[in-house]
């Protein structure tokens, strides 16, 4: 016997995201039907599926299911816009909530509009230099303005935010393409990485994102964050200072402390449509 289950359409900066509510059931959903519905011709489309678990940490538990099936450790946009889903439906206006993520439990400070939650600031917690997601995680030595294996001429810094980065300084943004798919598998990362591609702009950075499940996104909240701190540990920007990261979707305002501990990120969000989710293929 089917049941009907709703769907909600969220996008933070063009990075858009399916949330399917089952804090009531419990039950997650796995790889084939998130590659299933994130699928822009066969399903409804999107970079990725939030599933929304109980949690008696938070509001919710994050479950990100990538387009590929993967499943992601943290997502910055898609946190924004489970937040918008939860407030919204909530009927209250707090100062603060918090969401259990891959990445710990996280405090976010909603800011209103006109349509409920217009933007959402999170206290991302650290950035993290030795995690065993990162190559530092075999050496205990953190790779940063470091040669690339098998990539001559090539350095990058391996940044850990919950998820695996590796941040390319002053690597053209065309090469997000081409470098990213091989990048994303480079054996030195055990669970694959994003590639965040960065320009060091006099008043912030530029950054195109090979996003680790999805590939090329419009934005990635955690891609922004590991760049903002790969350019403030190369004194390339400073520390404790908000920065614009202008990505190809839009604008985020990174704060990165001196010491990593708690990083902060800042950015609008947006409902897009509702539905009920069809039939899967065969069912």
């Amino acid at each position: 016997m089917s049941t009907t289950e709703f769907f909600f359409k969220y996008q933070g900066l063009g990075n858009d995201f399916i949330v399917l509510d089952r804090r009531q059931s419990g039950e997650d959903i796995d790889a084939d039907t998130s590659r299933w519905l994130c699928d822009r011709r066969l399903g409804i489309g999107a970079d990725g599926v939030l599933a929304l678990l109980p949690s008696a940490a938070g509001l919710a538990r994050m479950v990100v299911h990538n387009a590929d099936g993967s499943i992601a450790e943290m997502c910055g946009n898609g946190l924004r816009c489970a937040v918008k889903y939860l407030v919204d439906n909530s009927g209250e206006k707090p100062e603060r909530v918090e969401v259990e993520t891959g990445a710990g439990v996280l405090s976010c400070s909603p800011g209103f509009g006109s349509d409920g939650v217009a933007q959402v600031e999170i206290s991302m917690g650290p950035a993290r230099l030795v995690a065993p997601n990162l190559p530092s995680g075999a050496t205990q030595t953190p790779f940063l303005a470091a040669p690339v294996p098998g990539h001559p001429g090539l350095t990058g810094h391996a940044i850990s935010m919950g998820n695996p980065h590796l941040v390319l300084l002053d690597q053209p943004l065309e090469d997000a393409s081409r470098l990213g798919p091989v990048l994303e598998r480079h054996p030195g990362f055990v669970d694959r990485t994003n590639v965040e591609f960065v320009r060091v702009d006099e008043d912030g950075l530029t950054v195109v994102v090979w996003e680790r499940g999805c590939g090329l996104t419009q934005a990635c909240g955690t891609g922004a964050c590991a760049a903002a701190v790969a350019a403030v540990l190369a004194k390339r920007r400073p520390a404790d200072a908000w920065s614009r990261v202008s990505l190809p979707g839009g604008d985020l305002l990174i704060r990165v402390p001196s010491d990593l501990s708690d990083i902060r990120m800042r950015g609008p969000v947006a409902f897009v449509f509702t539905g009920v989710v069809p039939d899967a293929p065969g069912r």
